[in-house]
C-alpha cells in the first residue's frame, strides 16, 4: 500500500471503530487557545480543572487575560502544573490576538495559513504543536498536528522514522491526505483516543483495529 492508501485505510478504521470524536472540546474558540497553551506537559484532566477555574473567575476572555496580574492567572491555572511560565504564555498570546484588532479571530480567519502560523511560532511559549492545535481547532486552518501519540502510532505502523522531525511528519498528512480542517481535526482526535485505549506505551496489540497493517503488532503478536 502507499502511504496515502495507508494513510486513509487508518482513518476510515479508526473512525469506525471509536466514532466521532467531536474535538475540541471547548465552548469557544478563545478556550481552544489557552487550552492549547495549558495542555504542554500535562495531563487533560488537570487542563479541564485550570479552564473551570479560570471560568469560574470571570477570566477566560482576552480582555480578562490581559487586565489581570500574571500572578493571578497563575493561581487560575495551578492545576495545570507550570502555572508562572503558562500565566506568562497567555499574557504573550493576548498580546499577539490584541494586536491583530477588536475582531481577532475574524482578522486570523481571513490570514494566509503560513503566514499566520509564522507569527504564532514567534509568540513566547507557543511551539509547532501547540501553534497547531490553535490554527487547526481554534482557526479552521488545516494544519495536522502531530504530538507523541501520533509518532508512536505510525512509527509503529511503518510509516514515518521514530526521530523524524516535526515538519516531516507533518508533511506526510499533508501530501497523503486533503487539506481539509474538519478531517485532520478528527483524525487527530481518533489517534489521540486510539493510543490511549490500544496503542500504548506498552501495546494492547491483540485489541488493535489496525493491527493486520502494522508491521511492530504482528511481530508483537507473534512473539506473545
Amino acid at each position: 500500500m502507499s502511504v496515502a492508501t495507508v494513510l486513509v485505510e487508518v482513518y476510515d478504521r479508526l473512525l469506525k471503530t471509536y466514532g466521532p470524536q467531536n474535538w475540541w472540546p471547548a465552548d469557544s474558540p478563545f478556550e481552544v487557545m489557552v487550552g492549547a497553551v495549558l495542555t504542554q506537559n500535562t495531563a487533560w484532566s488537570n487542563v479541564a480543572r485550570a479552564i473551570d477555574d479560570l471560568k469560574a473567575a470571570g477570566a477566560l476572555t482576552p480582555e480578562a487575560i490581559s487586565s489581570l496580574p500574571e500572578e493571578r492567572i497563575a493561581q487560575l491555572v495551578y492545576s495545570s502544573g507550570y502555572y508562572n511560565s503558562k500565566a506568562k504564555k497567555l499574557k504573550s498570546l493576548v498580546a499577539f490576538l490584541n494586536h491583530r484588532s477588536a475582531d481577532w479571530l475574524d482578522a486570523l480567519s481571513r490570514e494566509d495559513g503560513g503566514t499566520l502560523r509564522a507569527g504564532l511560532l514567534e509568540v513566547h511559549g507557543i511551539g509547532e504543536e501547540t501553534a497547531d492545535d490553535i490554527l487547526l481547532y481554534a482557526v479552521g486552518k488545516p494544519f495536522f498536528v502531530i504530538d507523541a501519540y501520533t509518532r508512536r502510532t505510525f512509527f509503529r505502523l511503518g510509516v514515518a522514522p521514530k526521530k523524524a522531525k516535526y515538519a516531516a511528519y507533518q508533511e506526510i498528512f499533508h501530501m497523503g491526505l486533503p487539506r481539509d480542517a474538519a478531517m485532520f481535526g478528527e483524525y487527530h482526535a481518533l489517534i489521540v483516543r486510539h493510543a490511549i485505549r490500544a496503542c500504548r506505551k506498552t501495546p494492547l496489540c491483540d485489541e488493535c483495529p489496525l493491527l493486520d497493517l502494522c508491521p511492530t503488532g504482528r511481530e508483537n503478536v507473534r512473539r506473545a
